[in-house]
């Protein structure tokens, strides 16, 4: 199946055993590359959900000027609800339908093949599998020195002294559950801080975190939207809340919720 020109919006997957959300932004010149791997890599049944602002956007002329490159590929076209990357995860989020929901990124081509391994991680009961780059088989390079070092010193401190089952907490490549999508509240507002936020709040929960190894290099091409310092009093409070779990030992009453859930009866 290919990409219809009229489907504009995503419709519910009756098939789909995973939604892979990736937030885009002007990303023509390497969008093909990623859903090629996507496609060569990932065996399970899966949608791809490309999340954008504005309708000129070049990644999705692109997708829709090469339909032999995305052939076999569920792919749906999603408008930002918001503005920005925390917008579009959100809407994507909110469009989601299937069992598991992963971020990922628009330009990575070379960690496809870790997907399958991380719903499998997930059908073994982790409502949360971390791409992590600080395991063995995984790797961060080409990393400017000041985000390397506030990454490396968060994964750290969380791990260690948090004692948060994850050794790389604050990447945004992950797969999230069903039920994290439906009963967590996300909170944050900006970024990628929401999949620190979902993670710390997991954890409160007692809900099991898995990590698998991946890798990550500099972009290429394109600026990335990661802004460090605007980002950091953000962080800190999702970063505060994991050794307030851990050392104030608060319970699970305490994560909010979404008012729309309720439990089954």
């Amino acid at each position: 199946m290919g990409v219809p020109e009229a489907r504009e919006r995503c419709a519910l997957s009756m098939t789909a055993r995973l939604d892979i959300i990736i937030p885009v932004y002007n990303e023509g010149k390497i969008i093909l590359a990623t859903l090629a791997a996507l496609r060569r890599e990932v065996k399970t049944p899966s949608r791809i959900l490309i999340c954008y602002d504005r309708p000129d956007d070049d990644t999705l002329s692109t997708i829709k000027a090469n339909p032999g490159e995305v052939e076999g590929l569920d792919i749906a076209f999603v408008q930002n609800r918001a503005r920005g990357a925390h917008g579009a995860v959100m809407t994507g989020f909110a469009e989601s339908r299937a069992a598991y929901v992963l971020v990922f990124p628009a330009d990575d081509d070379f960690n496809a093949g870790i997907l399958d391994a991380m719903v499998a991680k997930a059908e073994q009961g982790n409502d949360i599998v971390c791409a992590s780059r600080f395991i063995p088989g995984g790797c961060m390079e080409g990393c400017r020195w000041l985000k390397a070092a506030l990454v490396r010193t968060a994964a750290f401190t969380l791990y260690h002294i948090a004692r948060l089952p994850t050794r790389d907490a604050t990447n945004g490549f992950r797969l999230f559950s069903r039920r994290v999508i439906d009963r967590i509240q996300v909170e944050s507002d900006r970024g990628f801080v929401y999949s620190l936020e979902l993670l710390v709040k997991c954890h409160r929960l007692g809900w099991p975190v898995a990590d698998v190894p991946a890798k990550w290099f500099e972009r290429k091409q394109g600026a990335s939207r990661f802004q460090v310092l605007n980002w950091v009093p953000a962080y800190m409070r999702w970063y505060m809340y994991a050794f307030a779990t851990t050392f104030l030992r608060l319970p699970a009453n305490s994560v909010r919720q979404r008012q729309t859930w309720k439990p089954a009866e």
